[in-house]
């Protein structure tokens, strides 16, 4: 489990987190979330104790990271995946972190084989691609076989196929009672892979919660309507007084259920061939939500 209390990091007059306070629960997949400069870097190197908080705890399976007896076997993370000596083979990088973790040589084949590296494991890491070298990093991650897991960005330079791996890999990680905790700004692949959020934004707690829980504050955006009768349809729904708008060959009605527009389609005689609710998504809710808490904003098109 990952756990802070009132952490708070400041940098002279700037105030990088301030007195954020979330739980990341064990067997359950959670993402952080946050606009550019919101501090996610910040808490995970404080969750690291890579920095010192200047007020509060960050604490990993109940303990600050310092006080961790085996950190290796308890958490693994991966916060550059080009973090790595570009004249060792794979397999020496994860050899050497064994040996002076206390870990068996062979569970650094052992991971090679997890992350689909093991026909590479003697090519030098200086000569990986990036999505080999975030293989390499997840590698490292599960060397210690950790309770704990924390990513940032783990699919960037990743192809589709290694997208999905590394979502149902962390799916099983979860479902083997771990803590997996993923930052990422790809709001859709976010979408499919965690179940809880933690959403920050210029450094407080925005949201902590379930991901249905925070798709469904976007809210409903109404039911889209598709018939070849759309002259009989457009009639009925303006005679009902409903709220709609037209596009591409539809009605997109905001004022009105399924239930209802089934029944008016078949009072008017409009053959339906679509009649399906348009539902929030993680991206919109994500933007409703931070929209106040974005640090660097773009202007309008030219």
């Amino acid at each position: 489990m990952l756990e802070t209390r009132g952490l708070t990091k400041s940098y002279g007059d700037t105030m990088a987190v301030h007195d954020l306070t979330f739980t990341a629960e064990a067997g359950r997949v959670t993402g952080f979330l946050g606009p550019n400069g919101a501090g996610k870097s910040t808490t995970m190197r404080l969750l690291l104790g890579l920095d010192t908080p200047t007020a509060g705890t960050a604490h990993i399976d109940g303990r600050p990271y310092r006080e961790l007896r085996d950190p290796l076997r308890t958490v693994g993370a991966l916060l550059d995946a080009t973090w790595r000596h570009p004249g060792r083979s794979a397999r020496s990088h994860l050899r050497w972190l064994a040996a002076t973790n206390g870990l068996p040589e062979r569970r650094a084949d052992e991971v090679l084989g997890l992350v689909g590296l093991d026909s590479v494991s003697k090519k030098r890491a200086g000569e990986f691609s990036l999505g080999m070298l975030q293989r390499l990093g997840i590698a490292t991650t599960l060397l210690g076989d950790p309770k704990v897991l924390l990513f940032d960005e783990p699919v960037n330079g990743l192809d589709p196929e290694g997208v999905h791996w590394i979502r149902q890999l962390m799916h099983a990680l979860a479902a083997e009672g771990r803590t997996v905790f993923v930052s990422s700004h790809l709001l859709p692949e976010m979408e499919q892979t965690a179940q809880d959020l933690v959403v920050i934004g210029r450094g407080r707690l925005i949201y902590q919660g379930t991901m249905k829980d925070f798709v469904e504050r976007a809210g409903s955006r109404g039911v889209r309507v598709r018939t070849p009768h759309a002259d009989a349809m457009r009639t009925a729904l303006r005679e009902r007084g409903a709220e709609f708008t037209e596009e591409a060959n539809a009605f997109v009605v905001s004022t009105l259920d399924s239930d209802a527009l089934g029944e008016l389609a078949f009072t008017a005689g409009a053959t339906l061939h679509e009649l399906s609710p348009l539902t929030g998504s993680l991206e919109q809710a994500y933007l409703e939500l931070t929209g106040d808490a974005t640090e660097f904003t773009t202007g309008g098109s030219r």
